[in-house]
């Protein structure tokens, strides 16, 4: 039998290292990726899929060329700065295209180096210095953190509709012709690659920027406009009251103008179902978190609710605002007037203007917090009567009578029944209408209760403010400034050409939106400058003829050689004292 013998060594166990940790930072690392004969400046992030399996991609942000100088693309000029941030390049890359880009690095005069070229430029270089003059250039210089490539793609985004209102399709054929902001080719994919990286950061920080450059207690009107689209796929778009009275859907924007500064500070894109009145604490607290402080707010009866009114007291919100005179404290107040004379006792009268006013103080306080209550501020009613007002009214309100009364005879002696009743009923709001068994108009008679009701506010109109110590005729003129706000919807929709949601994706919804606001403070600058100089008003129809006018100006590059701009002559040099520029030496 055969003995076996064995040895027992004790093992200790270890765990085997599977190779260096991987770094978070390993995904930004930049690295040279050789397609063809084109180098791409590439970082390799990965994802990983179901079975846990690492999958590689390339992201390409530029090209290098044989020196190893890097040559960054939309993709890097359109990242967000915290992503850019994050990018670790090689120590032997060159980087100065990126100084340059970005405005940090001071080139000089250098010489032109591309192909000769021969473009408009009166218009652009106008635009430049009003970009410039009214602080923006400087403000999209800071919301995107210095890189001047991206914002002279902004700026030529927001030029185009305003100097040629052609649609983006065509801008690229249009930067051969003119010169540009932007020298890049901005193409559809560029375009909608721009549109597309503007956040809701950058929307903020600019509104940051606009203001800080306000004054305390600034005139600032608020309204909204409908906009109109065909498309279906954007989640706002809903139907509304269409301001256009088109049938379409729409969006709808909210645009808080300032009266100072004669250009708008602040906008939102709201769902085109949304009533006015609804969308006061939205904005009110947009503005707060921008850094707004002490604006006067202007708004019209759209804004009017009892809910908002006590939304201004309880947050100190000075405002003007128009209420409707059918009811409420207001008509109360026109019920303890006699107008027995014809006119109405105890308002004083302002003689040029043939207007009867007074102002009434009014107690009123909101719950806060606990058992605490917070009083109104200068909480006043401020009531006007217009004579010429009031007999229009009344001659309208018998050409109504008048006018239902013909129709609904007709509609007697036709003996057919009505289809709708009710549909009768609010066609026919002036008359008290009778129907038979058989669905016909037998009679009517003239709605004395809604006449009466119609006759006892004719000529009467009134405003509420709150917060300021401003006297009637004081607070009817710093309300009657908001219809400058009109004039800027007008301007979005006809020179900007901003009648229509061109857009079909959110992404790219926001940065339009963004765009488009940027040619508003840009186009209602040029038509304050226009309407208050007398020079301008009389030598020009509109702020689309003053551009029109500049045109001939030309810039004029060939290679090798320093730029030069042809002379400005005529109407041009009137423009330009006008708006206080300086013509450019030489020209």
């Amino acid at each position: 039998m055969s003995l076996l013998m064995g040895t027992f060594v004790s093992i200790n166990r270890c765990t085997m290292r599977t190779g260096r940790p991987v770094s978070a930072s390993t995904q930004y690392k930049m690295i040279v990726h050789t397609n063809g004969r084109q180098r791409y400046a590439s970082t390799k992030p990965y994802t990983i899929d179901e079975g846990g399996v690492k999958r590689y991609t390339y992201k390409h942000w530029g090209t290098l060329d044989e020196n190893n100088r890097f040559h960054p693309n939309t993709t890097y000029l359109y990242a967000p700065i915290e992503e850019r941030q994050k990018l670790i390049f090689p120590k032997d890359w060159d980087l100065s295209e990126i100084e340059i880009l970005s405005g940090t690095k001071h080139r000089g005069r250098i010489a032109y180096d591309a192909q000769d070229v021969d473009r408009q430029y009166g218009p652009t270089w106008l635009l430049n210095q009003v970009a410039a003059k009214s602080g923006l250039t400087d403000d999209l210089r800071k919301v995107f953190a210095g890189n001047m490539e991206m914002v002279n793609d902004i700026l030529t985004l927001a030029y185009f509709p305003f100097i040629d209102n052609l649609s983006y399709n065509q801008l690229s054929l249009w930067q051969r012709e003119v010169k540009s902001p932007s020298e890049r080719d901005l193409n559809s994919v560029n375009i909608t690659r721009l549109s597309q990286s503007i956040t809701e950061q950058n929307r903020m920080d600019l509104f940051r920027c606009r203001a800080a450059r306000l004054e305390k207690e600034d005139l600032c009107a608020v309204d909204s406009t409908s906009i109109s689209t065909y498309g279906f796929n954007l989640v706002d778009i809903r139907w509304g009251k269409n301001k256009e009275r088109l049938p379409l859907r729409q969006t709808v924007e909210v645009v808080v103008y300032s009266l100072t500064t004669h250009m708008p500070i602040y906008y939102k894109e709201l769902p085109g179902n949304m009533p006015d009145a609804r969308t006061v604490e939205l904005i009110m607290t947009e503005l707060g978190h921008a850094g707004f402080k002490n604006l006067v707010l202007i708004t019209d009866r759209g804004y009017e609710s009892m809910k908002n009114i006590e939304l201004y007291i309880s947050k100190g919100q000075k405002v003007i605002t128009s209420v409707k005179v059918s009811q409420g404290d207001v008509l109360k107040k026109i019920k303890e007037i006699d107008m027995s004379r014809g006119y109405p006792e105890g308002m004083s009268m302002a003689r040029k203007e043939n207007l009867y006013y007074a102002q009434y103080d009014i107690d009123y306080a909101v719950k806060g917090y606990g058992n605490n209550a917070i009083k109104a501020d200068k909480y006043r009613l401020n009531l006007y009567f217009n004579p010429e007002k009031r007999a229009a009214a009344m001659c309208d309100i018998q050409h109504a009578v008048d006018e239902q009364a013909e129709a609904i005879e007709e509609i007697i002696a036709s003996k057919k029944p009505v289809v709708d009743k009710n549909d009768i009923k609010k066609r026919f709001n002036m008359l008290n209408i009778k129907f038979g068994q058989d669905g016909c108009v037998t009679s009517y008679e003239v709605n004395r209760e809604k006449q009466d009701s119609m006759l006892l506010t004719a000529g009467f109109f009134a405003s509420k403010t709150i917060g300021v110590d401003f006297d009637p005729l004081t607070a009817k003129d710093n309300y009657g400034m908001r219809d400058e706000q009109e004039k800027v919807f007008a301007l979005q929709k006809g020179p900007l050409g901003q009648d229509r949601l061109k857009t079909w994706s959110e992404a790219s919804k926001h940065g339009r939106m963004f765009i488009c606001f940027v040619g508003l403070i840009l186009a209602s600058y040029v038509r304050f400058q226009w309407r208050k100089n007398e020079t301008l008003n009389k030598k020009f129809s509109s702020t689309e003829a003053i551009l029109a006018e500049m045109r001939t100006i030309r810039c004029i590059e060939h290679r090798g050689r320093l730029k030069f701009i042809t002379p400005f002559v005529g109407a041009q040099v009137d423009i330009c004292k006008a708006f206080g520029f300086t013509i450019p030496d030489g020209c």
